[in-house]
């Protein structure tokens, strides 16, 4: 770990078949998040201040060991950490809060118009079948007093 508070370079963690925190200014603040396989090799920092912020680089150094040979990994990344004082809200949250009721509104609007849409086009398909059957049912008048053929008995 490098870091401009500190005079040279200073080593705070090491995974060596175990967890390990160094006397550091970051000792007690240090939570291990990496895997026990050694695929992620990851810590966080606790309690974090604006005293933190900085350029930090981490080393990773893994040695494999096999019947035949014993390879060795070795990995520096650099981290620049920068701490605020005051954290704002997400942009890319807020934009989603934002669409969600906006669609919401929207989607209960189209529903709403759909369900009136849907009960008038059923109330007059049910006019028109009233309407047909009475229509079928219904003897004129006019044939009922002038029948042109006697009933016979």
């Amino acid at each position: 770990l490098t870091s401009p508070f500190f005079s040279g370079p200073l080593q705070i963690y090491e995974f060596n078949n175990e967890k390990r925190e160094l006397e550091s200014p970051f000792q007690g603040r240090l939570e291990w998040n990496g895997s026990a396989d050694m695929q992620d090799v990851s810590i966080s920092v606790l309690n974090i201040s604006l005293n933190d912020s900085g350029i930090y680089t981490c080393n990773v150094t893994r040695e494999f060991l096999f019947e035949t040979h014993r390879p060795i990994f070795t990995s520096s990344t650099l981290i620049h950490l920068t701490v605020l004082k005051d954290a704002g809200r997400d942009l890319t949250a807020l934009i989603s809060a934002i669409m969600m009721y906006i669609l919401l509104v929207f989607l209960t609007l189209w529903l709403l118009i759909e369900m009136v849409y849907c009960y008038r086009k059923v109330s007059k398909a049910e006019e028109v079948a009233q309407e047909n059957a009475t229509n079928y049912l219904a003897i004129p008048s006019e044939n009922k007093e002038n029948c042109a053929l006697p009933v016979e008995e």
